[in-house]
């Protein structure tokens, strides 16, 4: 069964490379957004120091320096299987053992506005790739959790923080199943949490996660509570990218 693969027993017959003479940077940002790459691109001095190559597309791997740090920046293809074997694949470019990735979540909680920053304190692994990385559990922590609320907090920007639900299968999100993770405590569902938290927890990375509330489960018919065209409150708005980058200067400062 899938969810007995992770072996920790025998060499894996592929390894990402050993990194030897990557770049040193603080920390790396994750999107999921072309908008958020574009706008990355027009107004930070950015260098491209690599790329991930894949079949669909090559993946190009920035750095730019900031506040005096130097940060790594990615678009990443959406799913877990995707980004984390792009996560994989880019430590050969640079090191680090700080991640800080965001994107957009479905919102299980009728009461959380659209554009609502949302902070997992563990995901539901309805998703493959996790299993390869931990054994076996419905759930996996997120243990840098309260270290992105105190960020939060100590900002003043308003968040909910609760569970997520990590699927593989966007068009299978069912009714009972919204059910089941809405009860356990679940606020958004995405496509990566759990299979990249596994993979960091299994190479000794620290993963850094907030999400944007976006389309509504919780009502009788779901929603995308947004207007054709419309970028702010979504995960095109370039605002959480600047959250994402002081983030990125709070957990490098030690916190």
């Amino acid at each position: 069964m899938i969810t007995n693969s992770f072996d920790n027993r025998s060499p894996a017959k592929i390894n990402p490379s050993d990194g030897e003479g990557a770049v040193r940077v603080d920390a790396c940002i994750i999107t999921f957004s072309w908008m958020i790459e574009k706008y990355v691109l027009e107004n930070f001095d950015c260098k491209q120091i690599g790329e991930s190559r894949s079949v669909t597309g090559n993946t190009p791997i920035w750095q730019f320096d900031h506040a005096g740090k130097c940060f790594a920046f990615f678009k990443s293809y959406v799913g877990a299987p995707a980004c984390v074997a792009t996560v994989e694949d880019t430590r050969a470019i640079f090191s680090t053992d700080k991640y800080i990735l965001f994107g957009g979540s479905g919102c299980l909680n009728k009461d959380i506005a659209r554009g609502r920053v949302m902070v997992p304190t563990a995901a539901y692994r309805d998703e493959g790739t996790s299993y390869h990385y931990a054994p076996a559990s419905d759930y996996i922590d997120i243990p840098t959790w309260h270290v992105v609320e105190a960020f939060m907090k100590e900002n003043g920007l308003p968040y909910a923080i609760g569970k997520t639900w990590t699927t593989d299968a966007i068009f299978r999100e069912t009714e009972n199943n919204f059910e089941a993770r809405k009860a356990e405590g679940c606020l958004s569902v995405e496509m990566e949490c759990a299979g990249v938290q596994a993979m960091c927890q299994f190479r000794g990375l620290k993963l850094y996660v907030f999400f944007t509330s976006g389309d509504l489960l919780d009502a009788p018919k779901w929603t995308a509570r947004m207007a054709a065209g419309q970028i702010k409150h979504t995960q095109h708005d370039s605002g959480h990218f600047d959250i994402a980058l002081a983030l990125a200067d709070y957990v490098t400062e030690g916190k």
